[in-house]
C-alpha cells in the first residue's frame, strides 16, 4: 500500500481509541521508531513526548529489549499458564517481589493495566468473602481519579473527569471522597483528609478496599497531591480493616521520581497494580502484587481458588522483555535522568504560565502538565504539534508530556518549546 492507501483503508475500517467514526481526527502512518523519535511514512520525524502512553521509558527499539524478545521467541512464544510455568515468568516475579515494598509477596500476571485493576478489585472482594465478611464488597476512592476502561474499573473512575459519564446508572455506584487539594510541594493541611475520613468512618462496614493512584492522578486530571494524604489513607485503612489498592499503572518504574509513587509516603499497599512501563512499551503486560495473607485467605475459602485466568497470562515473550526492561532500569542511573527531565520540563514549560488560556503549569519528576482554562481543539492542535516536529497528545483541558527517560536536553527543549509556541498560537474553545 502507498501511504495514502493505508490511511484511506484505516479511515474506512479501523476504530481508534477515543475516536469518532463520523468525525475522525487526523491520523499519521508510522513507518518505524528508534530512541525518542517516531518516523512517519511520509518521511517526517517526531520527537515523542508521550512515550506511547507512558510506556516506552527506554526509548524505541532498545537493543537490550529487542535482543531479549528475539531470544525468547526462538525458545517459547506462548504456553497456557494453567498447569505450566516457565523461566521468564519466574524471573519477572522474582524481580518484582524484590523491588516492591514488603509485604507484597505474590504476583498475579494480567494482560493490561485495566485488567490488573479489575483483578485487584476482584481479589479485595474475594478476600473478605473468604474472611467471613461477605458484606464488605464496596469501594471507596477519590475524585479526579482514573483506573481504566473495563467495566468495573469505570465505576471507580471520577464520574465527571473519568470519561465514563454515559455509563452512570449502569455501573455500580461507590463512594467518592473529595480530591486532595494539597499539592505535592505545598504545606500539608490536615483538613485535606476530612472528606475521605468521614466516608471511611461512615461506610467501613461495607468497604472491602480503597483504590487510588498514589501521588499522581493520571488521566482523570494529571494532578500531583501531598504524600501526607497517602500516609493518612494508609492509617485509616488499617484502622477500619479496609484493604488499600495502589494503582501504579502510570507511576510505577520511576515516573514520579521514586521507583514506585507509594515510596513518597513511605507506605506499602495491600495490593499493587503495575503495567504500562513494565515491558518498556514492547508488549502488553501487567501484574498485581499482593500480600501472602490475601492469597491464603482467598485460597482457604470457597471456591478455594481465585476466579480469574487470562488466556495469555504470563506470556513468555512479554515476561522476558519485561524482566529485561526492569533490570535495565534498576541498573541504570534513572534517578539522575528523571531529575534532569524534571529540570528541563520546569525551564521549558515556564513560558506557558503567562499565556492566555493557561490555568496552571505543573511538573513532577518526568511529568509536565499545562492545564488550560478550556478544552483544547484537537482538530487544530494535534496537526500543529506535528508541524512543529513533536508528538504531544492532549486531552480535555490538559496538554501534558511524559517523555522517554532517555530523552536528551536538546530534544526536550524542542519539545517544550513547541508546546509553548502551539499554545501561544492556539485559541481555546
Amino acid at each position: 500500500m502507498t501511504t495514502d492507501e493505508l490511511l484511506a483503508y484505516d479511515r474506512q475500517h479501523i476504530w481508534h481509541p477515543y475516536s469518532s467514526i463520523s468525525s475522525p481526527l487526523s491520523m499519521y502512518a508510522v513507518e518505524s521508531a528508534s530512541g525518542v523519535r517516531i518516523r512517519l511514512c511520509d518521511g517526517r520525524e517526531l520527537i515523542d513526548g508521550m512515550a506511547s502512553w507512558w510506556s516506552v521509558i527506554h526509548g524505541y527499539n532498545h537493543p537490550v529489549l529487542t535482543a531479549a524478545l528475539k531470544e525468547q521467541a526462538e525458545k517459547l512464544s506462548h504456553v497456557m499458564f494453567g498447569g505450566f510455568t516457565h523461566q521468564p515468568a519466574v524471573n519477572l516475579a522474582r524481580t518484582l517481589v524484590e523491588i516492591t515494598p514488603d509485604p507484597l509477596d505474590l504476583v498475579f500476571f494480567a494482560d493490561s493495566g485495566s485488567v490488573a485493576v479489575e483483578v485487584a478489585m476482584k481479589m479485595a472482594m474475594q478476600y473478605f468473602h473468604g474472611a467471613g465478611k461477605a458484606e464488605k464488597k464496596r469501594f471507596l476512592t477519590i475524585r479526579s481519579g482514573y483506573h481504566g476502561d473495563v467495566f468495573h474499573c469505570m465505576s471507580v473512575c471520577d464520574p465527571v473527569t473519568g470519561m465514563h459519564q454515559i455509563f452512570n446508572g449502569v455501573l455500580p455506584e461507590y463512594h467518592f471522597a473529595d480530591r486532595p487539594e494539597c499539592c505535592f510541594h505545598d504545606e500539608w493541611d490536615k483538613n485535606d483528609i476530612c472528606s475521605f475520613e468521614k466516608l471511611i468512618d461512615e461506610h467501613h462496614a461495607s468497604l472491602c478496599a480503597v483504590i487510588l493512584e498514589p501521588i499522581v492522578q493520571g488521566a482523570g486530571g494529571m494532578r500531583f497531591y501531598h504524600p501526607q494524604y497517602l500516609k493518612n489513607v494508609r492509617k485509616l485503612c488499617d484502622h477500619y480493616d479496609v484493604l488499600l489498592i495502589a494503582d501504579e499503572i502510570a507511576t510505577g518504574f520511576g515516573r514520579s521520581g521514586k521507583l514506585f509513587a507509594c515510596e513518597h509516603a513511605g507506605i506499602a499497599p495491600d495490593l499493587l497494580c503495575v503495567g504500562k512501563a513494565l515491558t518498556g512499551g514492547y508488549l502488553s503486560l501487567a501484574a498485581v502484587l499482593v500480600t501472602r495473607e490475601i492469597g491464603e485467605i482467598i485460597s482457604k475459602a470457597e471456591p478455594g481458588v481465585f476466579m480469574h485466568g487470562p488466556t495469555f497470562m504470563a506470556n513468555p515473550l512479554a515476561c522476558a522483555v519485561a524482566n529485561a526492561s526492569v533490570t535495565l532500569l534498576i541498573e541504570s542511573n534513572w534517578q539522575e535522568r528523571i531529575s534532569q527531565l524534571e529540570q528541563g520540563l520546569r525551564v521549558g514549560l515556564a513560558p506557558c504560565k503567562v499565556l492566555k488560556g493557561v490555568a496552571d503549569v505543573r511538573v513532577l519528576a518526568g511529568i509536565g502538565v499545562v492545564e488550560m482554562t478550556a478544552p483544547v481543539n484537537m482538530k487544530h492542535i494535534q496537526p500543529a504539534f506535528v508541524d512543529k516536529g513533536v508528538w504531544v497528545r492532549p486531552f480535555g483541558h490538559l496538554v501534558y508530556v511524559m517523555p522517554p527517560y532517555c530523552m536528551g536536553m536538546d530534544d526536550l527543549a524542542v519539545l517544550t518549546g513547541a508546546i509553548c509556541e502551539v499554545l501561544e498560537e492556539a485559541q481555546p474553545l
